[in-house]
């Protein structure tokens, strides 16, 4: 790393004050290699966002939270399987035209900035690159991939080699960075049948890394990926494959849906404070503030900029959808800001922070 980035992350660190009570950060390390996988920016954090395409409102509602096709080892799917929440008028600007982009232009009108990363969701098996993808890697955005997991002991024996394989090389010939988030939220019990143990989870990940390298794909960063309520309610951290096997460290942190009102703060506090004693840049890939909070929502949203604003936090990606609600009238899992004016506003404030701004977007006036 950089003597430079380091000391400007240092003296960041040192002179940081956050809402969430944060000390110094540690020194930032990462396996990736600078100017060709995603790497941390010397001063604040990415914005990035989930934004369901359009032909997703098509879909059927999946009947359980957290149901993206990433979800389902088997599933060969794109995309998300319900969601609403895209903006009422056309969006216009560029890469509008390009395929898959036109909910995530429209979302970025509303922001009033194009988005540092784009989060692109893929089953285990699904091929990829798809259409969204080729889409936000042609241009100046990040791809976040959140690539689903097979059975864990499987990856192990061997049984996917062909497959991780093919994948390796797919990523290898986009050429461009990419952020790698695989088998997310691999603490909860809903994927123990595939996951089994953290050793078996950490033996494939460590499978799936080798086989990476013996590629030679050096354009990936890989972002381990537990959900934030598993360092309180369970052994999130028993997961963690090690130092020199990730390059960032992320939570998935929504407030919970068995919450009437719960800060992002309380949300994410015990994952920040296991973080501290890990050398290594933070992304809260998944944070939304629920339809239920109605009017309390852009409160909700300045106070979770004040908590985000932590300098080993260094990417925070909004998840503009209602796909995680179990039917219709569930808000406390409903987190689209679309038509939510109040929402929007405050959202916006919180992208257009320079903070949340390291690479120096233009922002447009509004809001």
């Amino acid at each position: 790393m950089p003597a430079a980035l380091v000391t400007a992350l240092a003296a960041l660190a040192a002179a940081a004050g956050c809402s969430s009570g944060a000390g110094a950060a540690p020194k930032i390390t990462t396996t990736a290699r600078a100017g060709v996988a995603p790497t941390p920016p010397a001063k604040g954090a990415y914005f990035g966002a989930w934004v369901p395409p359009e032909d997703a409102r098509k879909r059927a509602p999946s009947g359980s939270p957290s149901a993206s096709p990433s979800d389902d080892p088997s599933d060969g799917a794109s995309g998300s399987p319900s969601a609403t929440g895209h903006p009422s008028a056309k969006p216009t600007g560029k890469d509008v035209d390009k395929p898959g982009m036109a909910s995530v232009v429209g979302f970025e009108n509303e922001l009033g900035r194009q988005l540092d990363i784009v989060q692109s969701y893929r089953g285990w098996k699904a091929p990829f690159p798809a259409d969204l993808d080729t889409s936000v890697l042609g241009g100046n955005r990040y791809l976040l991939l959140t690539w689903a997991g097979g059975d864990t002991r499987d990856i192990v024996k061997g049984t996917y080699d062909d497959l991780i394989r093919t994948r390796a090389r797919a990523i290898k010939a986009t050429g461009k960075p990419v952020f790698l988030r695989w088998s997310r939220d691999m603490d909860k019990a809903s994927t123990r049948e595939r996951v089994h143990t953290a050793a078996d989870y950490i033996a494939a990940w460590k499978h799936l890394r080798a086989i990476f390298t013996q590629e030679r794909v050096d354009n990936v960063a890989w972002v381990w990926c537990p959900s934030a309520r598993g360092f309180g309610s369970g052994n999130a951290g028993s997961y963690y494959p090690g130092d020199d096997e990730v390059d960032w460290i992320c939570a998935d942190a929504q407030p919970g849906g068995d919450y009437d009102y719960r800060d992002l703060s309380e949300a994410v506090k015990l994952f920040l404070q296991w973080a501290r004693d890990r050398p290594k840049p933070i992304m809260i890939a998944e944070f939304g503030v629920p339809k239920a909070y109605a009017g309390r929502r852009a409160e909700w949203l300045r106070a979770a900029s004040r908590t985000l604003q932590d300098p080993q936090v260094k990417a925070v990606v909004y998840f503009n959808s209602d796909e995680q609600r179990e039917d219709a009238r569930d808000d406390r899992r409903a987190f689209s800001v679309t038509g939510d004016k109040r929402a929007v506003s405050a959202l916006r404030e919180l992208a257009t922070t320079p903070y949340f701004n390291p690479r120096n977007l233009p922002v447009t006036p509004g809001g």
